[in-house]
């Protein structure tokens, strides 16, 4: 078996130079003569710009310039807007406000920025930016989701009194209205998802210079997606061809969807740069990253389930408000949860259903898709009802499960909202996951438990989630050089998944290449001649795809060459484990070889043979993919202090073919601990009454930590998909999807004896407490 194929326990090739410090972040890259952005902030939530002075500012030691909106749309720089098709529930267009660079009239969140300033150190652009005066009229503001549709509500946008920007429906509304009509038991609730943010290891930022030479802008930024960075640029905001615009994604440290593209900050440091003819930096702050960025989740569920006489599924229905903050800069402000919500369903037979998700506008940051994108919510949403069910029913929640399951008989199955579910083995996934949880043995744990006066619970979910999604396609290049090493180079950005050790694997999978022989490259642009860049669990499915076709256009190449070199037809030419072999001889050539050859006339077949050695491909996959599994977590519960804490957790996943069990397990984990950070700590939250922002920094927004976690035990149960050569679902958000409703149900099934029906999200020790004492009375 091959040490560094598909499947094969490879150690990260990345990670000795990350953990010797030799990684190249954003804010490692610095060029001669740069200067230093800083920029000035609303601290309103809602407020008309009644005057902006800057005078003091630019008089301040070190400052090249000081620019405020009236300077951007002076220089007539464009916005990039959305373009999905949307409307309003009254049928009028979608009411997507784009998003300026700089704020001239009425800041709209705590954090809108307003005035940008230069100097030719961090210091002096900070001490200016102090000196900077801003008179605002604060005004009422609108920061809680629930409260964006109330009659009186303030508006964010006079434009659109109602604060409702647009809708999606999925389903059959009356065909669900009416089997629920008839349903023998509606089992109905309200779920509150709060609002978090990425939290990432380094905070983003950006340095952009522009060479007069070649009349170009260079912008290195950390962005999952270079291309679609560099397009929108040119095409939206510059107005130039792609050819004058570059974009240099090295190492990220970490993204989870926060970093997808562009901000604000990317297109005002590359017009400053040309404006200035000096490179210009901008490092976010950590205290500054919660009001600077976009958010994740943030949305309220009104979600109904029927059975019929026998506990059968029937139908579902579900009415979803989703904050999407204050702008709509881009379709991505629109793709959580509006594009993956489908998977509310989760992996069950429901008949009937209709979605109705309601995009509310309000005096926060935009939203856009984090780890999960609508998955995790979706999830969330189907496995909490259905714990509900069962104790309102009063029937196990296991065979109410399995009662309702898909079987594998029934698939591929299309759901009524839209997934198309190919394949997978939920039962026996859920049967491992029982297994290796070891239930059987779960009472026992519970007396003990009690006998040290906590309260234990355990959550068990099937989780399923649409990723890897058909809209994009994917790009990869082998490029060979004379000596016979090569280059590889991905349109998929890496921001710490590993996407180096798996893209190897697969090339050494599918060409017997020595990994030391391969350089990796992605995110630059000028590199790399295409891609999507990394989101939604797609780089395994698509880029690698994408690369194990381009490693078969040099095979038959090589084919050819090799044909020559030992003096066989082309079709007596078999490929296998790195080496061109004559059938049924033992006389063969490694494929190092021909690639040395590929680049020597002298070794070519004469008529028309096409010397070198690189090939690319790129890769639209068919459907969808459905990455699934079922998690077991139990929890520990303190009834005096309402401390929480886990202390078993168990997957069973199925995301395909296993590229590497390491970075997959790592994966995992990785997606667990946001989850479990969401349910127990993380949010973003703001005074209800002023807008004022009050989890700026981590004194005040709770992030888990190593001893919030516990041991995992992960088994895969891979079900390979036939829309992809590869047979891969996708792997990065699998543990999120599991994580949020599994920890959460634990800690229900734990409170239940008490009364409890509900705890407010996140879990914290105040919140379980005050549920304690709330049943209590």
């Amino acid at each position: 078996m091959s040490k560094y194929g598909i499947g094969q326990p490879v150690l990260r090739f990345e990670d000795p130079r990350l953990l010797r410090g030799q990684g190249r972040f954003i804010n490692d890259v610095n060029l001669h003569g740069q200067t230093h952005a800083v920029f000035v902030r609303s601290p309103h939530a809602h407020a008309k710009i009644r005057s902006i002075d800057v005078e003091e500012a630019k008089k301040s030691p070190g400052v090249l310039a000081v620019y405020t909106g009236h300077d951007v749309v002076a220089d007539g720089l464009g916005m990039p807007k959305a373009n999905m098709p949307r409307k309003r529930p009254d049928g009028k267009p979608m009411f997507a406000p784009q998003r300026p660079p700089l704020v001239t009239d009425r800041v709209r969140y705590v954090g809108d920025p307003v005035v940008m300033v230069i100097a030719e150190t961090l210091a002096e652009a900070k001490d200016a930016a102090d000196l900077v005066t801003i008179d605002y009229e604060a005004i009422p503001s609108v920061t809680s989701t629930e409260d964006t549709v109330k009659p009186g509500a303030p508006a964010v946008w006079d434009e659109c009194p109602d604060n409702i920007s647009n809708n999606v429906e999925r389903g059959n509304k009356a065909a669900t209205d009416e089997a629920i009509k008839g349903a023998a038991k509606v089992v109905k609730r309200r779920y509150v998802i709060t609002r978090v943010h990425a939290q990432y290891m380094e905070p983003r930022g950006t340095l952009a210079t522009y060479d007069q030479g070649e009349d170009r802008m260079i912008l290195y930024a950390d962005v999952q997606y270079p291309h679609r960075v560099r397009n929108m640029l040119a095409q939206n905001v510059f107005k130039v061809p792609e050819s004058k615009m570059r974009v240099i994604a090295q190492d990220v440290g970490g993204g989870f969807g926060t970093k997808g593209w562009q901000y604000v900050e990317h297109r005002l440091t590359v017009w400053a740069a040309r404006k200035l003819l000096r490179p210009v930096k901008w490092t976010c702050e950590r205290s500054e990253a919660v009001m600077a960025d976009e958010h994740g989740r943030d949305n309220i569920g009104e979600i109904e389930l029927a059975l019929d006489k026998d506990n059968k599924f029937v139908a579902l229905r579900l009415n979803m408000l989703a904050n999407i903050g204050a702008y709509v800069g881009s379709d991505r402000n629109l793709l959580s949860p509006f594009g993956m919500i489908g998977t509310v369903l989760g992996v069950y037979m429901i008949p009937k259903a209709y979605i109705n998700v309601v995009g509310v506008l309000s005096n926060t940051n935009p939203t856009a898709p984090y780890r999960g994108a609508g998955r995790p919510e979706a999830i969330y949403l189907i496995e909490r009802l259905i714990d509900d069910a069962a104790r309102e029913l009063g029937v196990d929640r296991v065979e109410l499960r399995r009662k309702n399951m898909l079987a594998e008989k029934d698939l591929p199955y299309q759901s009524p909202v839209g997934p198309f579910y190919d394949c997978g083995k939920f039962e026996e996934n859920l049967d491992m996951g029982l297994k290796l949880a070891d239930v059987a043995g779960y009472k026992a744990r519970v007396e003990d438990s009690k006998k040290r006066g906590k309260l234990r619970g355990m959550g068990i979910v099937n989780a399923i989630e649409q990723a890897a999604g058909t809209a994009q396609p994917e790009y990869a290049e082998i490029r060979f050089n004379p000596s016979g090493t090569a280059a590889l180079l991905m349109g998929t950005k890496a921001q710490g998944q590993g996407h180096e050790t798996m893209f190897k694997q697969i090339l050494h999978e599918r060409l017997g290449i020595d990994p030391k022989d391969v350089q990796y490259i992605d995110g630059d642009t000028d590199r790399v001649a295409f891609g999507m860049g990394t989101n939604g669990s797609r780089s395994t499915v698509l880029g690698g795809s994408a690369l194990f076709m381009a490693a078969g256009k040099v095979i038959e190449k090589g084919r050819k060459l090799a044909g020559h070199l030992l003096e066989a037809g082309e079709q007596d030419i078999e490929f296998k484990e790195g080496s061109f072999t004559v059938k049924g001889t033992d006389k063969s050539v490694s494929l190092k070889q021909v690639a040395v050859a590929a680049f020597n006339p002298t070794r070519w077949p004469k008529g028309g043979w096409e010397g070198g050695l690189y090939e690319n491909a790129t890769f639209l996959g068919q459907k969808d993919t459905f990455p699934n599994g079922c998690h077991i977590c139990e929890v520990e519960v303190d009834p005096e202090t309402g401390e929480v804490r886990l202390d078993r957790y168990s997957v069973v996943d199925d995301v395909g073919t296993v590229m590497n069990p390491i970075g997959l397990k790592g994966q995992i984990h990785g997606g667990v601990a946001q989850g479990v950070g969401q349910i127990l700590s993380e949010q973003v939250v703001w005074d209800r009454d002023s807008g004022q922002l009050l989890t700026a920094s981590f004194l005040d927004y709770a992030m888990p930590r190593a001893d919030t976690m516990c041991s995992m035990e992960i088994k895969s149960n891979p079900v390979p998909t036939q829309y992809n050569p590869l047979g891969a679902k996708g792997a990065g958000e699998a543990g999120t999807v599991g994580a949020m409703p599994v920890v959460m149900n634990a800690i229900m099934d734990a409170l239940a004896p008490l009364g409890v029906k509900d705890v407010a999200m996140p879990a914290t020790s105040l919140n379980v407490w005050r549920a304690i004492e709330e049943a209590k009375k």
